[in-house]
């Protein structure tokens, strides 16, 4: 008697044979040849003005590889003779400022003068990733396709210490690609605006219309850093606003210490939507480098920013080297734990470290 089918009922499938074709061996993936390294071609490229190349050297700059590093700064070395004949220009401004609606606006303008314009991007990093959060080339659309211009954002990685470096690296690779006017557009939170300042030329702060309320909660210290304010958003019914603004700002600045020797900070209105103002920004741009180059500061300046960069990079190499050894991690950890536990001051424990 046949046995009743039901729905669990499986089906015998098909006998699988042999194809005849022979198994052929699995292949290896091989990484592809490192193009990074070749230092001559890169520099060659960068010296040609070629976005491509530019962009693959400050990748080698940026990058955490030890040999890429090595290689970083050889290609910086040769191009080193190349470099120091722009103006850096910094850039911060308080929320809502349009700080890179300005930048894009400025930069077209500059772009026509036939000026080759390098913004450099010092953006938020996500805490997960490292990766640029505010995406400039969305917000610069237009200047990002302006083939004389070069739009990089540098992601603070978590620390604007890393900026430091990063951006003054690429800085220089981009004065060496034959862009004379630099741009710095800081993410304005305090002490990005002291690194940039520390970087640059010359420093505009952009405000928007109606001071009063403003000037109660900026903070002393940013406005004595900068040598421009700018009263940004000066059209429609805020012009006449902004006027008043500009005002008060040239009244405030008899009380501030200026930012640069032989300068002293001025105030003005622009509209980036009206291009109104924009003109008269470059125009005050110009006069305060042909002031400062004369007064003999512009050197001087420069020089202080060379040293400060060395110095801070020696805490950087020292603060490196320090952890790269796995047991002085480890002992760090155990110091902390009695530090934690109240069995060692904080002192003890540092002077144990360095026994």
């Amino acid at each position: 008697m046949s046995r009743k089918k039901n729905s669990r009922h499986v089906m015998e499938g098909v006998q699988a044979a042999h194809d005849g074709m022979k198994a052929l061996p699995r292949k290896k993936f091989k990484k592809p040849a490192d193009a990074t390294m070749d230092i001559q071609a890169i520099a060659a490229g960068v010296r040609s003005g070629s976005r491509l190349y530019l962009g693959k050297a400050i990748t080698l700059l940026e990058s955490s590889s030890a040999e890429h590093k090595k290689n970083g700064q050889e290609l910086l070395n040769q191009l080193l003779p190349f470099t120091g004949n722009s103006i850096r220009i910094g850039i911060t401004g308080v929320p809502g400022a349009g700080k890179s609606t300005f930048i894009e606006t400025f930069g077209e303008m500059l772009t026509g003068l036939g000026h080759r314009v390098a913004v450099l991007a010092i953006d938020p990093s996500s805490s997960l990733t490292g990766g640029s959060i505010l995406g400039d080339k969305t917000r610069m659309e237009q200047l990002a396709r302006n083939p004389k211009a070069f739009i990089r954002p540098s992601p603070t990685a978590g620390t604007l210490g890393g900026v430091h470096k990063k951006t003054r690296e690429t800085m220089l690779l981009c004065e060496a690609a034959g862009y004379d006017v630099i741009l710095v557009e800081t993410v304005g939170v305090g002490q990005s605006e002291t690194l940039v300042r520390g970087m640059v030329d010359m420093f505009l702060l952009l405000v928007l219309t109606g001071a009063g309320d403003e000037l109660q909660g900026m903070k002393k210290g940013i406005l004595e850093l900068a040598d421009a304010i700018i009263v940004h958003k000066a059209d429609g019914e805020n012009a006449q606003l902004a006027k008043k603004t500009v005002s008060e700002y040239k009244q405030m600045m008899h009380f501030l210490q200026p930012a640069t020797d032989s300068w002293k900070t001025r105030s003005l209105a622009a509209s980036s939507v009206e291009e109104t103002g924009i003109p008269e920004v470059w125009k005050m741009v110009k006069e305060f480098e042909d002031t400062v180059k004369v007064s003999g500061y512009w050197k001087k300046r420069r020089q202080e920013q060379t040293k400060d960069w060395f110095r801070s990079m020696i805490t950087d190499e020292l603060h490196s080297r320090f952890f790269d050894h796995a047991e002085r991690r480890q002992l760090v950890k155990t110091l902390e734990t009695q530090v934690l536990n109240d069995e060692l001051t904080v002192a003890q424990a540092i002077m144990q470290l360095f026994e």
